[in-house]
């Protein structure tokens, strides 16, 4: 191994070195977790002469699990790879899969993903009789995951739950489980469930894991709820050499389950416990750090820490207060672009934050009219896409034929004359005779129970088995191919001819591209090489359900990363914009009146020091004096976060704004005008002038405003606020145009937008589109 005396400071050389005995590695923000954590496993097979099937490293996600097991096999060499790197839930899997029958389950049980759980639970509410639109499959399964995540089975469900509504729930429980065992299928919270009860009830099974797992580290503790906690901790129980890794001051996952006090007690629950602090920050400058502190030391519930760096103090960070949402949203895009410019920095650098998905509206306005590039982290994951899900449906039924979701998803599609009301008959037959949907419908034919749907019925049953029988020949991607061609999904979307079906017809090749490198890989692993091709599908599927939307993005694109504050734990940018710091947005109002409000605002508090400390170089603070929440225009009060930042670290200050009971009235009607767009500082910015939002001008101090007559153009006039130099325009109405995306088309109407020209092009191909002439960058032929 490489000299750790000079790859690791201090703090992480003795977190490498220890280990025997429980360890809790209290690991700040930006401090070197990664490194120690791949340091240590090194340190165990190198140093210590550790078996490394006897090591278990489990992370939160499967990006980081990967990076994990590159780096230890980078610097452990050869022979690394039997370290068990994992997730909880992959963890989970792969005990499931080799001891499940323990339990009550086939070892081949299907793993239901979040639409699964919804697709079963809408049939039990159907099965139930209960209003649909009072009854909602999401709150059921929401109760559901909590008890799940908190060990609690039907039984103690029963007890727990009291009243006419509390029995019902109690029932779709015990129902849903039900369903799931006959299905021969788990949720994501059984995975995690049923790994505990089978190490609680099953000594052999038990003392198998014990022997073989010396040593156990886990990332991101504090993020782990109770289920998690028990696991870690029969895992670990016989040798106790137990290392955990987290920031209690970075435990945002409440909503989840995560349970901080996990953390928190770690001393009481494995007593001995030896406490290592990673302090020193290698990301952020001091200034930052120095806000970072002043913010989280508020809360109560925390383990005392300080973060400090030697990267030197940087710029103070800046504060600055708008009128309104959408002078804060023009301000951003205009310091972006500016920033961009003059500390050559590319746009992927920058990153905006925000409390809540709403908020994104505004800033995605003003960011397009500035002709900057973004992307919004949180989209529809590839694998939640309808076309993907269809036809990983038709996997898991060649797979699982008990798996009831799966072959009602794809019964009929493509369409293929099978109608609700024959489904909703298998479904009453089947359950009537505790059978599955699939065996239902088998008996059904052959007993002649489903009238003339029953040739269309024994055709889709003869097409499943054709391509099962098809697996073994041409292996997991042919079998993709083959549905995605025999079942004219392909060519359905061919017919269809529009931008959506192209776009679905480019997903489908990257699941067959998807399914190809999955069959390369494991062709290539001497465990796996062998195995049958029904095996083989089952692993792929396994693989693909246990991604997450976490795991995609492509990091070269360069673009400004608009983010919500959640999701953006984990990363760090050099220029950070935290946006919508008012009390009632962040901390929510929701926290604030919570009977656990000091509880609430403590986890709302973590939440603004992960957004802190996910800048490098600058940090920006920003907020409204109004804004709109839930269609009102509402005064907006500076958050206490920002207050509890000394001014002395910030570049602006608090202004102390107060309203009387008129002045707020003739504020709020004003507002819903829309207030002036912002006006940069000559000297800070630049002299650059700045039209209204709606068209108006002038200050935002009680001077009534005239908006434009033109109501029509209401919409255009809203997305003003960004400074955009106007296109000059070598085309007119009746050229011939022609786009990157949409190709060759014809000039039909040209509006002045005011900053831009708004073109109405009728394309050959791609029909009428209207666009801002600066952003279309149309080309004349």
């Amino acid at each position: 191994m490489e000299n750790l005396e000079k790859l690791l400071n201090k703090e992480q050389l003795e977190g490498v070195l220890t280990t025997e005995g429980p360890v809790l590695i209290l690991a700040g923000a930006g401090s070197g977790k990664t490194r120690v954590l791949t340091h240590r496993v090194a340190y165990l097979i190198a140093e210590k002469n550790v078996n490394p099937w006897n090591i278990m490293a489990i992370t939160f996600t499967n990006k980081a699990a990967a990076e994990m097991r590159e780096r230890v096999d980078r610097i452990a060499g050869e022979g690394s790879e039997g370290v068990w790197i994992s997730t909880f839930h992959s963890a989970c899997v792969r005990i499931l899969r080799r001891f499940a029958d323990r339990i009550g389950y086939k070892n081949s049980f299907s793993i239901y993903d979040s639409d699964d759980s919804k697709s079963l639970m809408k049939q039990i509410i159907k099965l139930k009789n209960l209003d649909p639109k009072k009854y909602k499959e999401k709150r059921f399964l929401g109760q559901i995951s909590d008890f799940k995540n908190n060990l609690i089975d039907c039984d103690e469900a029963e007890k727990y739950l009291k009243g006419a509504e509390g029995r019902l729930t109690a029932g779709i429980y015990r129902e849903y489980q039900a369903r799931l065992k006959s299905n021969n299928a788990m949720d994501f919270d059984d995975l995690i469930m049923n790994a505990v009860l089978l190490l609680k009830s099953d000594k052999e099974v038990k003392a198998y894991y014990n022997d073989r797992l010396h040593y156990i580290m886990v990332d991101e503790y504090q993020d782990t709820n109770a289920a998690q906690f028990e696991l870690i901790k029969l895992l670990s129980e016989k040798r106790k050499n137990l290392c955990v890794v987290g920031d209690d001051d970075q435990s945002i996952y409440k909503f989840r389950g995560a349970d901080i006090t996990n953390i928190l007690s770690f001393e009481e629950h494995f007593p001995g416990a030896k406490v290592i602090k990673l302090e020193q920050n290698y990301r952020s400058y001091t200034s930052i750090l120095n806000a970072a502190n002043a913010v989280i030391k508020n809360n109560r519930g925390r383990k005392d820490k300080s973060l400090w760096s030697n990267r030197g103090e940087g710029e103070k960070v800046r504060f600055r207060q708008f009128e309104s949402s959408y002078e804060e949203a023009d301000f951003i895009a205009d310091d972006i672009r500016k920033r961009e410019k003059s500390l050559t920095a590319d746009y992927k650098d920058f990153a905006v934050l925000y409390r809540t998905n709403a908020q994104s509206r505004t800033l995605e306005e003003k960011l397009m009219m500035a002709g900057i590039p973004y992307r919004i982290v949180g989209g529809i994951n590839f694998y939640q896409r309808r076309e993907i899900k269809d036809i990983l449906a038709y996997l898991t039924a060649i797979e699982n034929p008990d798996n009831d979701v799966a072959i009602r998803r794809i019964l009929n599609v493509p369409k293929r004359g099978i109608g609700a009301t024959t489904e909703g008959k298998i479904a009453e037959y089947a359950a009537g005779r505790s059978l599955s949907f699939y065996d239902g419908m088998q008996l059904g034919v052959e007993n002649g129970m489903f009238g003339r749907s029953g040739k269309k019925l024994s055709d889709f049953m003869s097409f499943i088995d054709t391509l099962r029988t098809k697996l073994s020949f041409h292996g997991v991607v042919g079998l993709v191919k083959d549905i995605i061609e025999d079942t004219g999904y392909s060519e359905e979307l061919k017919l269809e001819d529009t931008d959506e079906s192209r776009a679905r017809l480019e997903n489908l090749d990257e699941l067959i591209n998807k399914a190809a490198l999955f069959e390369h890989e494991i062709n290539e692993d001497e465990e796996t090489k062998d195995l049958p091709a029904d095996e083989k599908l089952s692993l792929f599927l396994q693989d693909v359900s246990l991604m997450t939307s976490a795991d995609t993005g492509d990091d070269a694109e360069n673009h400004v990363t608009l983010m919500t504050l959640h999701a953006a734990k984990g990363l760090e940018f050099p220029h950070v914009y935290i946006t919508g710091l008012e009390d009632g947005l962040f901390p929510s109002q929701l926290s604030i009146n919570s009977d656990d409000s000091d509880e609430e605002i403590e986890e709302e508090r973590r939440l603004m020091y992960v957004g802190i400390t996910r800048a490098m170089d600058t940090l920006t603070l920003t907020c409204a004096k109004a804004r709109m929440v839930r269609g009102q225009t509402e005064y907006m009060p500076v958050s206490r976060f920002v207050k509890e930042i000394p001014a002395e670290l910030l570049d602006g200050r608090v202004e102390k704004t107060s309203y009387s009971f008129d002045e707020r009235a003739d504020y709020k009607e004003r507002a819903d005008f829309g207030f002036k767009a912002y006006v940069p500082k000559e000297n800070d910015y630049g002299s650059l002038a700045y039209g209204g939002i709606y068209g108006y001008s002038g200050n935002a101090k009680g001077q009534k405003r005239k908006p434009r007559k033109k109501k029509e153009d209401i919409s255009l006039l809203y997305t003003k606020g960004a400074d955009m130099v106007k296109s000059s325009l070598d085309y007119g109405v009746g050229d011939r145009v022609k786009h990157t995306k949409f190709g060759e088309g014809t000039v039909t109407e040209i509006k002045d937008g005011g900053r831009d020209y708004q073109v109405t092009v009728e394309f050959d191909t791609a029909g009428r589109k209207k666009m801002f002439a600066g952003f279309a960058r149309l080309e004349k032929i």
